[in-house]
C-alpha cells in the first residue's frame, strides 16, 4: 500500500479538527454548560450530525452489516423503525424535556419521583456505557482499521494484538478530543463527518453492486434478486433468530422508545439545543437519516453475501471491512478512514461527554463536594472523561468474545434497565399517582426477572422477552403505586432555560416519515422489490 491512504487521511482529520476547533471557540468550555450541552447554542444541523454521528459508530455499520451476510434486510428494522421512536421524541418528548429545563434525563426523574431513583438511574447508565457500548466502538472500530491499513501485516503481530494497539490509540485521541472542546467541538466535526459517511457509506453499496453486475448497477442488482431473493425480506419470521416480525411492534418498539427517547447519550445532544424548534428539526433530520440508513448498514452485507459467498459465515462481523478493501480504490481509503475515524470518535466522545455529565452533576456536586463552583464541577467531568476512556480501551479487546454479533451483544445488555426505565419515564408524564417505591420495585424486580431470563429461557429471543418484560414492569408499577400511593404529584413551576414553541412544521413532518417507514418496508417485502422483472438486463 501507497502512503497516500495515511497522508489523506492525515490530512483530513486534521482539517475538520481545525473547523470544529475554531467554530466552538465561541462556546466557553470551562463552564459545566458549556463543556457538557455546549452552552445550548446547537441549531438543527449540528445537533442532527451529533445525534447520528454519535448513534452511527462502527458498531452499528460492522455489526449490522455482519448480520445482514446472513439474515438479509430483516435487520433493517434497527434502522428504519427507529425513524418512529425519533418521531416520538420530537413529538412528545422533547417538549416536556425542555419544559422542565433538565441537564439530563436522570434530572427529570429526581422532579419527578426522587433523588435515589434518579441516582440509580445514573450508574445503571454509567455501568453500562463502560462495560458495553464504549468497548464495542472501540473494537469494532479497531477491526475496520486494521482490515483497511492491515497493521497487523504492517507490525507482523497477529490481528488480535493489532486491534488492541488500534483500540489503544482511537481511545487515547477520543479522550483528548473530547478533553480540547467538549461537547460543542465534537458536535461541529460530527456535522462535517456526517455528510463524508453518508457519501461514502452509499458509495460502497454502488460499488459492490456495479461489481457485481459486471460494471452494470442494475445489473448488481438484478443478480441479488436472482440468486439471493430471500435475503431482500424485511420480514423476519415468527421464530427468526435476528428480527422476529411480532417484535417489529412489540419488543423492537420499545427498545426503540428506550434508546431515542430516554438515553442520556442521545437525549443530551437534543438538550443541548438554542431553542425546541432546533431541537425538533435536528431530531427530524436524524429520523430521515435513519430510514435511507439501511442502505449502507444493512445492505451492503447483502452484497458481501453474493461476492464471498459462505466464506465469512463463521465471523460475519468481517464482511464490511472486506467488501470495503475489495470495491473501494485505494486512491479512497484515507478518506474513507477519516470517515470511520469521525464515526468512532463521535460515538466514543457522545458516550464518554455522557458519562462524565452523569456522573459530574448527580454524584460529585452533589455528594462528593457539595461546595464545588462550576469550574470544579467542569474538572471533576475531565477527569471522569480520562478514567473511564481508560477503563473502555482494557475491556475493549475482550468483546470480540461476544457471541450474539457486535450489535445484538449491546441491545441485550441494555435489557438490563431499558424496560424499567421507558416506564418510569411514560409514568411520569401520563400518571399524577406513580411513586417513587414503585420505580424502585420495578427497577429491582426487571433486574432480577431479566437476569433470569438469561439463564433459564435464554433460547428465546431478546426482544421477546423484552416485550413481556415491559408489559409487567407497566404492571408493576400500577400495582405498587396503588398498593402504597402517596398522593398526587403536581408541579406548578418549571425551570424552563430556552424558548420552548413548538416547530409548525413538527405534526406533517411526523406523518411524513411514519408514511416513508411503511413504504419501505414493502419495497423491502415479498410484494416488493423481488416482484420486479430485471430479466430485460441479462
Amino acid at each position: 500500500m501507497s502512503y497516500f491512504p495515511i497522508i489523506s487521511f492525515l490530512a483530513m482529520v486534521t482539517l475538520v479538527w481545525l473547523y470544529a476547533f475554531k467554530k466552538s471557540k465561541a462556546v466557553d468550555t470551562s463552564s459545566s454548560e458549556g463543556f457538557f450541552l455546549g452552552g445550548r447554542s446547537l441549531t438543527a444541523i449540528p445537533i442532527a450530525g451529533t445525534i447520528i454521528m454519535t448513534n452511527l459508530s462502527t458498531e452499528q455499520i460492522v455489526g449490522q452489516n455482519g448480520q445482514s451476510y446472513y439474515a438479509g434486510m430483516e435487520v433493517m428494522a434497527w434502522e428504519v423503525t427507529a425513524a418512529i421512536a425519533i418521531v416520538a421524541l420530537a413529538v412528545i418528548f422533547l417538549p416536556k424535556y425542555f419544559k422542565y429545563g433538565i441537564d439530563t434525563v436522570s434530572d427529570f426523574i429526581e422532579i419527578r419521583y426522587d433523588t435515589f431513583t434518579k441516582r440509580l438511574i445514573s450508574v445503571l447508565f454509567i455501568i453500562t456505557y463502560m462495560v458495553s457500548f464504549l468497548p464495542v466502538v472501540l473494537y469494532s472500530g479497531s477491526l475496520v482499521f486494521n482490515k483497511i491499513f492491515h497493521i497487523d501485516k504492517l507490525l507482523g503481530v497477529s490481528p488480535i494484538v493489532a486491534v488492541i494497539l488500534v483500540a489503544m490509540i482511537i481511545g487515547i485521541v477520543g479522550v483528548l478530543y473530547l478533553l480540547i472542546g467538549g461537547l460543542s467541538l465534537s458536535a461541529n466535526s460530527d456535522s462535517i463527518y456526517g455528510v463524508g459517511l453518508l457519501i461514502l457509506g452509499l458509495l460502497i453499496p454502488i460499488l459492490g453492486l456495479v461489481k457485481l453486475g459486471d460494471g452494470n448497477f442494475l445489473g448488481g442488482i438484478a443478480h441479488i434478486v436472482d440468486k439471493t431473493p430471500w435475503l431482500l425480506n424485511s420480514v423476519g419470521s415468527i421464530d427468526s433468530a435476528v428480527i422476529p416480525w411480532p417484535t417489529l411492534f412489540t419488543g423492537m418498539l420499545f427498545n426503540n422508545l428506550y434508546f431515542w427517547c430516554t438515553n442520556q447519550m442521545i437525549v443530551q445532544k437534543a438538550l443541548s439545543g438554542k431553542n425546541l424548534a432546533e431541537a425538533q428539526k435536528g431530531v427530524f433530520m436524524v429520523g430521515v437519516f435513519k430510514i435511507f440508513g439501511a442502505l449502507f448498514l444493512v445492505f451492503p452485507g447483502i452484497i458481501a453475501r453474493n461476492i464471498f459467498g459462505n466464506a465469512l459465515l463463521n465471523n460475519p462481523d468481517n464482511a464490511y471491512p472486506a467488501l470495503v478493501t475489495e470495491v473501494l480504490p485505494e486512491l479512497l481509503f484515507g478518506i474513507f478512514a477519516a470517515v470511520m475515524f469521525g464515526a468512532i470518535l463521535s460515538s466514543f466522545a457522545g458516550a464518554l461527554n455522557a458519562t462524565a455529565t452523569l456522573f459530574s452533576l448527580d454524584f460529585y456536586k452533589p455528594v462528593i463536594n457539595k461546595e464545588a463552583d462550576d469550574k470544579q464541577v467542569t474538572r471533576a467531568g475531565k477527569l471522569v472523561t480520562i478514567i473511564v476512556g481508560i477503563i473502555s480501551i482494557v475491556i475493549a479487546p475482550f468483546i470480540s468474545f461476544a457471541p450474539a454479533g457486535l450489535y445484538q451483544f449491546v441491545q441485550e445488555f441494555n435489557g438490563i434497565y431499558n424496560m424499567p426505565l421507558l416506564v418510569i419515564i411514560l409514568f411520569a408524564f401520563y400518571s399524577k399517582n406513580a411513586t417513587a417505591f414503585a420505580a424502585k420495585i420495578t427497577l429491582l424486580i426487571h433486574l432480577i426477572l431479566y437476569g433470569l431470563s438469561k439463564v433459564f429461557i435464554n433460547d428465546i429471543h431478546f426482544l421477546y422477552v423484552l416485550s413481556v418484560l415491559f408489559i409487567l414492569d407497566v404492571i408493576i408499577m400500577m400495582l405498587v403505586s396503588k398498593w402504597k400511593p402517596d398522593g398526587k404529584f403536581i408541579l406548578e413551576t418549571f425551570n424552563t432555560k430556552v424558548d420552548i414553541t413548538p416547530w409548525k412544521y413538527t405534526k406533517v413532518t411526523a406523518i411524513i416519515i411514519v408514511i416513508a417507514v411503511i413504504f419501505t418496508y414493502a419495497f423491502f417485502s415479498p410484494i416488493g422489490i423481488t416482484n420486479i422483472d430485471f430479466s430485460f438486463l441479462s
